[in-house]
């Protein structure tokens, strides 16, 4: 078998080729580099979030967020649709025990007060998750919001899309 020749600089690093028998690079290099790649990708993920020893700190940081779900996102009419939402980030004491508002995008909506104890730090808990029902009597495509508020201020809000296509809800509206 004929040696291989390389081009000047190509397969050898100083002091030591870089490559094995086969002009492949060696195990031990791939390994080396594997390893600054490694240390490479974990420092940039670094860069882009701050360090912190448990998620709860993160999230009191964070501005809050109300996120929704429906549940079908498309259905026929008449539709129950589920809707869930799911609070991240915000301070504790802004957000406890919020006034409830949920509307529909169809006319309709849906309130709620709680009667909550006073908030003490460290001892009260923060509801981070809602879920309602609501049917949509006709086809459309609706927007669902919910907002917590205090008083007449807003203190997150939410919304998603639901289409309602039509279905048994609407054949009343071929009779006349």
């Amino acid at each position: 078998m004929t040696p291989r020749r390389h081009g000047p600089g190509i397969g050898r690093v100083a002091g030591g080729s870089a490559t094995g028998g086969d002009g492949l690079p060696s195990r031990r290099r791939l390994a080396s580099w594997l390893r600054a790649a490694c240390v490479l990708l974990a420092a940039i993920a670094a860069a882009g979030a701050p360090a912190t020893a448990s998620g709860d700190e993160d999230d009191k940081e964070r501005k809050a967020r109300l996120s929704l779900r429906a549940s079908p996102p498309v259905a026929f009419s008449p539709a129950r649709i589920v809707v869930t939402a799911e609070l991240t980030g915000g301070a504790e004491a802004e957000l406890y025990c919020p006034e409830i508002e949920w509307e529909w995008g169809d006319d309709t909506r849906s309130e709620a007060k709680q009667n909550c104890e006073p908030y003490l730090e460290g001892e009260s808990t923060l509801t981070r998750r809602w879920t309602q029902s609501h049917t949509y009597t006709r086809a459309g495509r609706y927007q669902a919001y919910l907002r917590l508020k205090r008083g007449d201020k807003v203190l997150v809000a939410g919304s998603v899309k639901v289409d309602v296509r039509p279905g048994a809800g609407d054949l009343s509206d071929f009779d006349r």
